[in-house]
């Protein structure tokens, strides 16, 4: 058996209020979800800094390494050539060798230049590991600090969502599909969450634009679904103004003049 509009309207303002209580929730917890979140991606990103710096460093040792063999080598040869020049047949003979000296003499300089800027280099790059991991450690404190207070504000309201959530779900069920879906649409386009409000006091619950009294006449009758047309949200009643009757004040009798 299909719901009548009015049937309809009812579910969705129980779904809301259901909904309005869960965003005073989540409004009590503020800004510390996304802190904590925040903190989480921030050391996340100083780890991997640290991560990279470890693995340069370790790069920078291997080509400390790969030169200092380099000017093994060249010593080696070195020794080799200046034996061979004691034993030189010409000057064409000589003058290669020598070369041959000159360009491991230039080698020996260039390995030892490299090895000093890799030096300079570790003590950079250690650092700024020092400095990352310092940072670190205090942003490790705020996340601390964050979590265990985000934690102590859930763990007051817990119970309280998970009843709400519950219903939620139960207050959700009789709503068809295609209106649930306008109905959470039109709430996470709201800045305050409200998709289904009242008219009070002529004007519409969620923009507070004014609502036309044939309008309101029509939302009284609960036949059809109507939406403000400034905001688009759902108006489900009009709340009745009281108005209260002023008594009449007293009046006091002069007293007559003696």
């Amino acid at each position: 058996m299909e719901s009548t509009v009015a049937q309809k309207l009812d579910a969705l303002l129980k779904l809301q209020q259901i909904d309005s209580k869960l965003d005073e929730i989540k409004k009590i917890r503020g800004a510390l979800p996304e802190e904590v979140s925040d903190l989480e991606d921030e050391i996340a990103g100083y780890e991997t800094r640290v991560e990279k710096f470890k693995n340069e460093l370790q790069e920078l040792e291997e080509q400390i390494d790969n030169n200092k063999n380099g000017i093994k080598n060249a010593e080696k040869l070195i020794t080799k050539y200046k034996e061979q020049q004691m034993n030189v047949r010409n000057n064409r003979e000589y003058d290669a060798i020598t070369k041959e000296l000159e360009l491991q003499d230039l080698e020996i300089q260039i390995c030892q230049k490299r090895i000093k800027e890799d030096y300079a280099r570790i003590d950079q790059k250690n650092s700024e590991i020092e400095s990352t991991e310092k940072t670190l450690a205090e942003r490790h404190k705020d996340l601390e600090s964050k979590k265990a207070e985000l934690d102590s504000i859930i763990q007051e309201s817990e119970d309280e969502e998970a009843k709400l959530l519950k219903n939620r779900e139960k207050a959700s069920k009789p709503i068809e599909e295609r209106l649930l879906s306008s109905y959470e649409r039109i709430r996470n386009n709201a800045r305050n969450g409200l998709a289904v409000v009242s008219v009070a006091r002529g004007a519409c619950g969620g923009c507070f634009n004014v609502v036309p009294p044939q309008r309101q006449a029509d939302i009284r009758e609960r036949k059809k679904l109507i939406v403000c047309e400034h905001c688009g949200r759902i108006l489900a009643d009009v709340e009745e103004v009281v108005v209260e009757e002023k008594k009449p004040k007293r009046t006091t009798r002069k007293k007559a003049a003696k």
